[in-house]
């Protein structure tokens, strides 16, 4: 499945002109997200490839993100995805209340491209250890990217955005219905 991420109206953005997600769940308990960025990439602050590792406030530079939790739940879990190939994951109670690391995910593998008017992002997940996300029910993503151009300005991209600032973890950016593999 292909979503197509949409730029939030308070944030130019003239490197990208499209942001879009393919969507894999294979199988009940892994998921595989490839991010996909057009335009001029050479006007895109691309982080430099690094060991993969945990890291936080990846955020604050172009980051590829995924939320989720169950189809009626509350809590949910926030992924963010590096071009450096570091990464992070958090967990939440509720609308950003009781942040915490998610230390029961294993480290996604994470494969990132890039040419003049193209630049990649896949992130494989393997969710088995994660005790808020039901593997044998209905899933509620909200995909998104921040995008940062190399003169400092940034943009936010979302399937959905909610009227006011820029907010991922908002209910109504959990835009995407996954069933069951």
């Amino acid at each position: 499945m292909r979503q197509a991420l949409k730029l939030h109206p308070h944030s130019p953005c003239s490197a990208a002109t499209g942001v879009e997600v393919e969507i894999a769940r294979l199988r009940a308990g892994s998921l595989t997200l490839r991010y996909l960025v057009r335009g001029k990439i050479s006007d895109l602050r691309l982080p430099p490839v690094a060991a993969p590792a945990r890291a936080d406030e990846l955020w604050r530079h172009t980051c590829f993100e995924a939320f989720m939790r169950g189809w009626a739940d509350a809590g949910y879990y926030e992924f963010n995805f590096s071009p450096s190939t570091r990464w992070a994951a958090y967990r939440f109670s509720s609308y950003r209340k009781d942040m915490r690391v998610a230390t029961e995910i294993s480290a996604p593998r994470i494969e990132a491209r890039s040419g003049p008017e193209c630049c990649t992002l896949q992130a494989s997940l393997e969710l088995d250890g994660l005790p808020m996300l039901p593997h044998d029910g209905r899933w509620r993503l909200g995909l998104a990217a921040l995008i940062e151009e190399t003169n400092g300005r940034r943009s936010y991209w979302a399937l959905a955005h909610p009227p006011g600032k820029p907010d991922f973890h908002h209910p109504d950016c959990f835009a995407c219905e996954l069933q069951q593999a």
